[in-house]
């Protein structure tokens, strides 16, 4: 029976080693369709998923991941890719999706002006937000903004760093569905930031513009495949009521 969120998350542990005991293809692409339900900013989506069944490219990037025991016993790879360079496609795709919905007569003036506002959005803020030339149109836009805030309450992440954590941030969060989803069904992962990214993305193939999230390692924990005890430090000291 599938776990319940909350037993996911308590289940899910880091597993540095996994069982030699095959996983089901299907059910880790079903937990990556979860993943690609993840909130992300401005709906731009801009991630990818690449799932690494070939044996041979597993070794490679088990070495790209310095066989790492997380990478090298794993039954699967899931690489999440972070595709700031796609902002472009990724906002015509929303406003394509927006003429859809709003493709209909007798739309009411209060829909009219959602979409309006919507598809303006994506045409004028988004492109403000993300064009960027060597740097410098950012930190111009970055100097504008910090001006402009002296004043009043205004989005203040412009520049070309800025935009990369966004991008990373978005794929952070579908990655952790990913995890959440695996879980619940019994299958493992362990999050690995510890890779060579560029023989990483040489093995993906991937464009210069991609950038290496995480690899996530995949199968069924061995009993040796967890650490130890977790650990937290205390709750107390990271919550706070305002």
């Amino acid at each position: 029976m599938e776990k319940t969120v909350s037993e996911a998350i308590a289940y899910r542990r880091s597993t540095r080693v996994y069982k030699d005991q095959p996983i089901d293809t299907e059910k880790v692409k079903q937990c990556l369709v979860n993943a690609s339900l993840a909130p992300t900013s401005s709906n731009l989506q801009l991630w990818e998923f690449y799932h690494v069944t070939d044996e041979a490219k597993l070794k490679k990037l088990a070495e790209a991941c310095f066989n790492q025991s997380a990478a090298k016993t794993a039954k699967q790879l899931v690489v999440v890719v972070a595709r700031k360079d796609l902002w472009r496609k990724r906002a015509k795709a929303n406003i394509a999706f927006l003429d859809r919905v709003y493709d209909k007569e007798g739309l009411s003036d209060r829909d009219l002006k959602r979409k309006k506002m919507a598809t303006n959005y994506y045409k004028k803020l988004i492109p403000t937000i993300y064009t960027d030339f060597l740097g410098i149109l950012g930190l111009i836009k970055y100097t504008v903004f910090q001006i402009i805030g002296l004043f009043k309450p205004i989005y203040r992440q412009t520049r070309q760093s800025d935009m990369r954590i966004v991008a990373h941030k978005s794929a952070g969060l579908a990655a952790q569905n990913f995890m959440t989803s695996m879980a619940a069904i019994g299958y493992d992962t362990c999050p690995m930031e510890g890779s060579d990214t560029l023989r990483v993305k040489k093995v993906l193939n991937l464009p210069s513009g991609a950038e290496i999230n995480m690899v996530i390692g995949c199968g069924i924990r061995d009993d040796k495949g967890i650490y130890g005890p977790r650990f937290r430090v205390p709750f107390e000291e990271v919550y706070f009521e305002v």
